[in-house]
């Protein structure tokens, strides 16, 4: 009798599973996992090496390209490293502006995920659920940068610009009738910030929404509970931040742990689950949501009762205003500098961490003292959670890897860097 042995797969990078371009190289048994050996790099763009060929604020778009759907949360932590070297103060206006938008993002991410984990395990209706409110947030995005997605809204010592007090409109054409065009303007008569109201006061219905399709569906639960269980120790041990490590019971969030911006003025919960499994991490990623939508209504409120700066002004580091810009020679000279030249950042090291909605996303930066980094790491959430794949679906079955690929919200732009 010939003699079985086991039989290698590729799975990916073509895969629509493989969230990206991962190429899993899977050893089975019938179709029980016995192995599992990501291999990386089909995305490698360079960015740590550009940005040593790129003054400061030319690398900051960069940061949007890494983890391409939580994009202004990159750009923070590159933004705080910077701030930390040139020791300066970022205005209190800016600081909550950045953190409604951290939330914003936050949010961005778990619908995305939450769509592509419902589509990878089998669950359709939930996709086309989440990215109907993705296209709200998204004009949110496209209201302060222009962009949709990549927007570089943040900049050292601040952000790009205040909120806009109109909200752009949607206009009557061959396929919107004017009736559905009012219908369509509705919410935004106002300001960004009445329609980021508006968005809060109707998304804890929607996340309902989503908990009716999923949270207690028994073909949900069979493909999710009791697979990719991480214990809490492993967790630790393995590198894991953010949902995979509270997942696994261990409340550990920047936000509240070393809080930074204005996260310790603001009022929210870190959910925390028991078992560690596919099933825990839907959960704390599904009330994350509705925690993040709790801290952009504090942040909303804040932001309509103080009108202030929201850029530093200090004008080596931050560009004058445009009207200053076209008046005054000081201004004008400050302006072609920092445009040409770039700022100099002092010698030194710097490290700062964000709580990124996959994790700790965390920017190494050091400095000679030139208008460009010297070094750039990044450390990014995904690249570890990556490594607890091999055990995670050791013994489960082929059908049970796309649950945990998806479980572990990779994105391979942070990945391969």
């Amino acid at each position: 009798m010939a003699e079985i042995k086991n039989y290698t797969l590729n799975f990916g990078p073509q895969h629509p599973a493989a969230h990206g371009v991962l190429r899993l190289v899977l050893e089975l048994d019938g179709e029980v996992v016995q192995r599992a050996d990501p291999h990386i790099g089909l995305l490698h763009r360079g960015t740590e090496k550009l940005a040593e060929h790129k003054t400061f604020i030319q690398s900051l778009p960069y940061m949007d390209r890494l983890d391409y759907v939580s994009m202004m949360c990159n750009e923070h932590a590159y933004c705080m490293a910077i701030e930390k070297l040139l020791n300066i103060e970022v205005p209190v206006r800016a600081q909550y502006i950045r953190v409604m938008f951290d939330e914003i993002t936050r949010i961005l991410n778990h619908l995305l995920w939450l769509g592509a984990h419902g589509l990878d395990v089998g669950a359709m209706a939930v996709f086309l659920y989440a990215f109907r409110e993705r296209e709200d947030l998204m004009d949110c995005y496209e209201a302060v940068s222009g962009a949709r997605l990549h927007a570089a809204y943040f900049r050292p010592g601040g952000v790009y610009r205040d909120l806009p007090d109109r909200m752009p409109q949607y206009k009557p054409s061959k396929v919107r009738s004017a009736k559905k065009v009012d219908e369509l303007n509705k919410n935004r008569q106002g300001s960004l910030l009445d329609f980021i109201d508006d968005f809060t006061q109707r998304f804890p219905k929607y996340v309902d929404e989503y908990e009716t399709l999923l949270t207690d569906n028994r073909i949900w639960k069979q493909r999710l509970v009791g697979v990719g269980v991480v214990t809490p120790e492993r967790a630790l041990s393995m590198g894991f931040t953010g949902p995979m490590l509270r997942g696994s019971g261990i409340a550990w969030d920047l936000r509240k742990k070393q809080p930074y911006e204005v996260y310790d003025r603001l009022d929210f919960d870190i959910p925390v689950g028991k078992n560690g499994d596919c099933y825990d991490r839907y959960l704390v990623r599904v009330e994350e949501m509705r925690q993040s939508n709790k801290i952009i209504q504090q942040c909303v409120q804040w932001l309509r009762a103080n009108p202030g700066p929201v850029m530093s002004d200090n004008h080596k580091v931050t560009p004058p205003k445009r009207v200053d810009m076209k008046s005054n020679m000081e201004e004008l000279i400050h302006h072609f500098k920092l445009f040409t030249e770039g700022m100099h950042v002092p010698e030194g090291e710097s490290y700062a961490a964000v709580e990124h909605p996959k994790g700790e996303f965390g920017i190494y930066l050091v400095a000679d003292g030139a208008n460009k980094p010297y070094r750039l790491k990044i450390r990014a959430p995904g690249f570890a959670h990556l490594q607890g794949l091999d055990e995670m679906s050791r013994g489960h079955m082929l059908a049970d890897v796309v649950t945990i690929i998806g479980t572990q919200d990779i994105v391979f732009g942070e990945i391969d860097r």
